[in-house]
């Protein structure tokens, strides 16, 4: 039944379960859980969750809530009784009731007093289960009366006398804060010397000259009502004996003048407490302050002690110079008596203070809820203390057990009742009072009595993953009544599991202390009772241990040397180690002389900072280990050298000049260790909100020995030293005594205030909370205030606490709001916080875009227009309009595939957008939608539209079959993108020679449903090049490319390649570029490489490549233009690749510069003239030895009978260079490079027209990578010959 667990192990055995445990666990504090889903049909008896405090004093300036809430199944109804009767909340238009809760809310900001409705409340919590009372909210508002008038003489005093100037507050609801001011609001000095008492008085020990002043003035400072009242001034004179005797001679003859005596020195004496002995009484836990103030001359110190016993170390603070002992959380422990000593150089005084603590009722034992099943036994048991002990009385259901309904199955021993037989009208909450003279206790616990079978918790299927030899714990939480009994069993046909080996937690854990390999398994948790049964099913898995098998050894390095640490780590194959290397329980430095690899760490250049510890850590997410060593560098040379360390840490710490938000710190260096103190560092601690960490305060130089700190409010410091020099650091001093500083009101207000509906009828007020430190006093708490920006509505507010976030519900959806957060404590209010403005959440958008038109811009590009939304329908931040668009498709190919939405978003208020990429002669249909922060609105009327016919694609395939003596026979699949109704195909063809020439160009049309052709009539054993595509009645489409040769005889068939040249490709900078190509055939052949501008009819220029590699660079070539390319063989077998088109980079900005008429320039075109002309002659004589070129008539046989004309939109050639052009009979064709336009690609871009668009996206989501934006071309620099050019090549470079 119980759902955490115990610290208690209870050992499984399957024989006897002794009585007493059992009803052991019957008694356990339970409550039913309220989970929708597991357990939603349970009852429960009201339980009271939050209530205002006992004595609740209210400001009477603002509404009166009293907090009553509860929860119970079904939920429980209110009611409140004032002074012992009903209140009758219906009856007083003033006072309300919040829905859901008990909370009332008494308006008396419109009219009624704050007075009308002081007194004793209390609420009760009422369901078919029983009653639950809060308990006696004592209702008072806050009272800040005006000090008595009264006429006060001014006071003068000879110097050395002491003096206490009355306060006397007036006796407010809560009490005053008292404090001292001048007329100028400055706080007035305080010493040893001068000093404000506990009842607000201020103490003179003596007075001085410069004492003199008209303006003490006491204040009284309400923080309920945040008003502050003032005493009349007074005036203090203070006359020093000359003074005084001038003024006796000047009323005195000389007879009678005898002159004034300055004031002696004299031992202490009490101003406060009176007399030898006093005595006082404090409750427990609450703070014990003891106040002893003397005079004297010269100033008196004060001394505490304790007469039997010592003061308590962590407890015992001092205020006021001394002069204040504090003990917080007091005990009867503490009582006894206290003396303060009072001491100057001309003696001492003693007083006693007897301590008594009493307590009011404390709780050792307070009653559990009770969760029974029929027929069962059970106790509830009610045990406290205090001084004097407190007297325990029952209720039941708010009603005092002695006049409550008769239950026989209750019985009441003192503070126990004890249940036996329970049946389901036994259920009720019942109520324990303890109470003595100084307080009283009240707390609720019910009796619930439910049958119910067993529930198992726990989630299905868990897999546990745990290291061999260690523990494993298998997790059961249960629920039912009786309380079941939870059995585990390993397996399918496993027994239950014995004690030997395993232990059975009182929440129904396994656990395995020892899990071995063969642990490994499904295990399965039973729980049972009269009612019925219920299991569940867990998985166990043993990992192998992670173990470092080598581990880094000790070592010893002479400075400068090589180290190397070795760590090998073996472990689960199933998890995988993570390797970390640390030096001295940090990070390796960050120095290029430690390197890692797999399992060592090396460090060369060895220096005496990298002596240290090594450490090796493995970690896995199950385990980690680690191991160590040590590196000892050494110097190369035995000579000694001085020892040179960090300093000794200071010490001797002391605080002097103890004020509100200042301090003196002052210390004694330590050793410097022959290296001069260039710093100290101080920290703090704040032992009362985050202790044991160190926070930097400040640095001095190294000659200083004190400093003046600036301290915060209500921190509990302590203070410690470093010294620093060029070595290093100290070790901290050790911490000077605490110093408590006085609460304050917060100085800040919290930061990163927000607000932002997460639901539509909400406004989500976030901000970053003040920590302790920034508090300034107990009490911590924020008030939230918000209001509708465009309205006249007041602010609303609500004070939380430890919290940095609150909902407002009920709000309008997407509506301004300004939004303050303020700090308070329990002294004040922060300054009042900046104004932040917020929406409420947002909702869908309610109306869909009208007017949607679309105007077609060509085949693949249209332009959508449509009307935007009125913004008020948005509902939300606008965040722009999305068109969703996709092409129609048959019923026939609908029910094939999926239909493919594609999505472009226009961000912010646009009312048209571009739709790239579409698909020629095909309709579309599309729809635009209005987005938000929440989402899409609704969708338009869809709104279809046709694109044009275009050019068809190249066809799919050319393949050249069944060669003969005089045929060849041509199949081919039609385009893949007809873009439009095919009309023909045109197919021309010529005869190549041996050299390379082209024959006369035969023009053959074929009808557009043919996909087979056979040419007749054709020269044996002959190569033939054909050109072949398709046509609509826009134009001719992307040509294919192949070559064929007929057979020689009819038994034979000729290969339709011997040796090729494939995958060409060119890689191209500014004014360069390396031609690259694949070449399979005989070796030793003899390339050439031609080259010219793309698109002209200029002769090919031709480069002779060295030996037969496979590669050529070009140079001198025109910056930003694009070249074509292909590679031949020289020879009788001469063939020729297909060509390729790349282009040149653009020229930089920086050879832009004129400098035709620089001297330098000049002189250099000179030479490269007198090169050129020299260049020429060589050439010629070669030329004329080695015979003619065919350059013109090759560049003739391969050029493509017609040049492929520009396209129309952006001036690029279209698929002039298509990497199948001029390429052997093969099946299939290679990719063109990427200098080459694809014939498919589309030229428009997503992030051309759909601003921020990241991509489309089908109905259901999923992205299309269809579309990619624009990449500009970067020049590729290629692999040039290492050779000297021929003086060919180098003529041909210049051209």
């Amino acid at each position: 039944m119980q759902l955490k667990i115990m610290p208690k192990k209870k050992h499984f055995s399957a024989g006897r379960v002794p009585l007493i445990l059992f009803l052991c666990q019957m008694i356990r504090a339970l409550d039913v859980p309220l989970d929708s889903k597991l357990l939603g049909d349970l009852v429960q008896p009201p339980t009271i969750t939050q209530q205002s405090p006992k004595d609740y004093i209210i400001d009477p300036r603002e509404n009166i809530v009293i907090q009553c809430e509860a929860k119970g199944k079904p939920p429980p109804s209110f009611s409140w009784t004032r002074n012992g009767t009903h209140f009758d909340i219906d009856k007083d238009p003033l006072v309300t009731m919040k829905p859901g809760s008990g909370t009332l809310v008494i308006n008396i900001m419109s009219e009624g007093k704050a007075e009308t409705y002081e007194g004793v409340y209390q609420c009760t919590a009422r369901n078919e289960r029983g009653a639950a009372i809060s308990n006696n909210i004592v209702v008072r508002p806050s009272r800040s009366p005006l000090w008595t008038k009264e006429r006060l003489e001014p006071i003068t005093l000879r110097n050395g006398q002491s003096l206490v100037l009355p306060c006397r507050p007036p006796i407010g609801l809560p009490p005053a804060i008292i404090f001292w001011m001048d007329n100028s609001f400055q706080r007035l000095p305080q010493s040893e010397r001068v000093s404000q008492g506990l009842n607000g008085d201020l103490y003179f020990s003596n007075v001085l000259p410069e004492d003199t002043r008209e303006d003490y003035i006491c204040y009284a400072r309400f923080n309920h009502t945040q008003t502050i009242q003032q005493k009349q001034p007074i005036s203090l004179k203070v006359i020093s004996v000359d003074e005084l005797n001038d003024t006796i001679a000047a009323n005195l003859n000389d007879t009678e003048f005898y002159g004034a005596k300055p004031s002696k020195e004299r031992p202490p004496t009490f101003l406060t407490p009176e007399g030898n002995e006093s005595l006082k009484e404090e409750l427990r836990g609450n703070v014990l302050s003891l106040e002893c103030i003397a005079e004297g001359l010269p100033t008196p110190i004060i001394y505490w002690i304790k007469e039997d016993g010592t003061l308590p170390v962590n407890r015992t603070f001092y205020q006021n110079f001394k002069k204040t002992l504090q003990i917080t959380q007091v005990s009867e422990a503490d009582s006894g008596n206290y003396q303060c000593i009072a001491k100057n150089t001309l003696g001492a005084v003693h007083h006693t203070i007897s301590v008594t603590v009493k307590a009011a009722p404390y709780w050792i034992s307070a009653p559990q809820n009770l969760v029974l099943s029929p027929g069962e036994n059970g106790t509830l048991i009610c045990r406290a203390n205090g001084n004097p002990k407190p007297r325990i009385g029952w209720l039941t259901n708010g009603v005092p057990v002695e006049i409550a309904p008769d239950d026989p199955s209750r019985k009441i021993d003192g503070d126990t009742i004890i249940f036996s037989n329970v049946q389901e009208r036994s259920s009720a909450v019942y109520q324990c009072n303890a109470s003595n003279e100084y307080g009283y206790l009240l707390a609720n616990a019910f009796v619930n009595v439910l049958a119910e079978p067993p529930r198992i918790l726990t989630s299905a299927n868990i897999l546990y993953q745990v290291i061999a030899n260690r523990p494993a714990l298998l997790d059961c939480a249960f629920f039912g009544s009786p309380l079941p009994t939870i059995e585990w069993f390993k397996g399918t046909k496993g027994s239950a599991l014995h004690e030997d080996i395993y232990v059975l937690h009182d929440n129904g854990t396994l656990e395995i202390p020892v899990a071995q390999k063969d642990s490994t398994g499904t295990y399965t948790c039973v729980a049972r009772n009269k009612l019925g049964m219920a299991k569940n099913e867990v998985h166990l898995e043993i990992k192998d241990p992670t173990r470092i098998i080598k581990q880094p050894e000790y070592a010893v390095v002479q400075r400068g040397s090589k180290v190397s640490f070795e760590c090998k780590v073996k472990h689960d194959n199933t998890l995988i180690p993570t390797i970390m290397w640390l030096k001295d329980n940090g990070e390796l430095p960050n120095d290029e002389r430690f390197s890692v690899d797999k399992d060592h760490l090396v460090v060369t250049d060895v220096s005496d900072d990298d002596g240290g510890v090594y450490t090796c850590a493995a970690n896995t997410t199950l385990d980690s280990v680690s191991a160590s060593a040590v590196l000892r560098v050494v110097a190369p040379t035995p000579t000694p050298a001085p020892v040179y360390d960090v300093p000794n840490p200071p010490f001797d710490l002391e605080l002097t000049n103890q004020l509100d938000k200042s301090v003196q710190l002052t210390w004694t260096p330590g050793d410097d260790n022959n290296s001069p103190i260039t710093k100290f560092i101080i920290e703090y601690e704040d032992a009362m909100h985050e202790a044991g960490i160190w926070h930097h305060q400040a640095e001095v130089s190294g000659t200083q020995t004190t400093a003046q700190l600036t301290l915060s409010p209500y921190v509990n410091y302590s203070f410690r030293v470093m010294a620093e020099n060029s070595i290093g650091r100290s070790v901290p001093s050790e911490a000077s005594e605490q110093y408590l500083t006085k609460a304050a009101e917060p100085d800040q207000n919290p930061m990163t205030v927000e607000g932002l509906g997460t639901e539509p009828d909400n406004l989500v007020i976030t901000w970053k909370p003040l920590n302790g430190f920034e508090s300034n006093g107990p009490g911590l708490q924020y008030k939230v205030s918000w209001r509708q920006k465009d309205g006249d509505d007041e602010w609303t507010s609500v004070v939380v606490a430890n919290v940095s976030k609150y909902i407002v519900s009920g709000t309008p959806t997407f509506v301004p709001y300004l939004i303050k957060v303020q700090a308070l404590n329990d002294v004040g209010f922060a300054p009042e916080p900046a104004e932040v403005m917020g929406h409420s959440g947002e909702d869908l958008p309610m109306v869909a875009p009208g007017n949607v038109r679309v105007n077609v811009v060509n085949s693949t590009l249209a332009e959508v227009h449509w009307d935007p939304v009125p913004l008020k329908s948005v509902r939300g931040h606008l965040q722009g309009y999305r068109i969703y668009y996709w092409k129609a498709q048959s019923s026939s190919k609908r029910n094939r595939r999926h239909i493919e939405k594609k999505i472009l978003t226009f961000q912010g208020n646009k009312t048209h957008g571009m739709l790239p990429g579409l698909q020629p002669y095909s309709h579309y249909v599309l729809n635009v939608r209005v987005v938000n922060g929440k989402g899409e609105g609704p969708a338009s009327t869809d709104r279809g539209f046709h694109t044009p016919e275009g050019v068809p694609s190249a066809p799919s395939s050319l393949k050249i079959v069944n060669p003969t003596l005089d045929s060849l026979t041509l199949e081919w699949d039609p385009p893949s993108h007809p873009n439009g109704v095919l009309t023909e195909y045109t197919l021309r063809y010529q005869p190549i020679n041996s050299t390379h020439e082209l024959g006369p160009l035969v023009d053959l049309k074929i009808p557009a449903n043919k996909t087979r052709w056979t040419l007749n009539h054709l020269n044996f054993s002959t190569r033939y090049k054909f050109y072949f595509y398709a046509q609509t009645s826009v134009g001719s489409g992307s040509q294919i490319t192949e070559e064929a040769i007929t057979t020689v005889d009819e038994g034979k068939m000729v290969r339709a390649v011997n040796p090729r040249i494939s995958n060409l490709t060119a890689a191209a900078a500014e004014t360069y570029a390396n031609i690259s190509w694949e070449y399979e055939g005989p070796e030793h052949v003899k390339f050439y490489v031609e080259y010219g501008v793309a698109g002209s009819k200029e002769e090919w220029r031709k480069e002779i490549v060295n030996d037969s590699r496979s590669f050529f660079g070009l140079k001198g070539l025109m910056p930003g233009t694009a070249y074509k390319v292909r590679v031949g063989a020289e020879g009788d077998s001469g063939f020729v690749s297909s060509e390729d088109v790349f282009e040149t980079g653009p020229a930089m900005a920086s050879r832009q510069v004129d400098i035709a008429t620089q001297g330098w320039f000049i002189g250099l075109m000179c030479a490269v003239a007198l090169l050129i002309l020299i260049l020429l002659i060589v050439c010629f004589i070669r030329r004329n030895k080695g015979g003619k070129y065919p350059v013109k008539e090759k560049e003739d046989a391969h050029a493509d009978p017609e040049i492929q004309p520009m396209k129309e939109d952006d001036g690029t050639f279209g698929e002039y260079s298509d990497a199948e052009d001029h390429k052997p009979l093969k099946k299939g064709s290679r990719t063109p490079s990427d200098r080459t336009v694809k014939k498919e690609d589309s030229d428009d871009s997503l992030v051309d027209y759909g601003e921020g668009v990241n991509g489309q996206f089908n109905e259901d989501g999923s992205f299309i990578g269809q579309y990619s934006g624009k990449k500009e071309k970067e020049p590729a620099e290629g692999n040039e010959s290492s050779e000297a050019p021929s003086p060919v090549n180098a003529m041909n470079s210049f051209v």
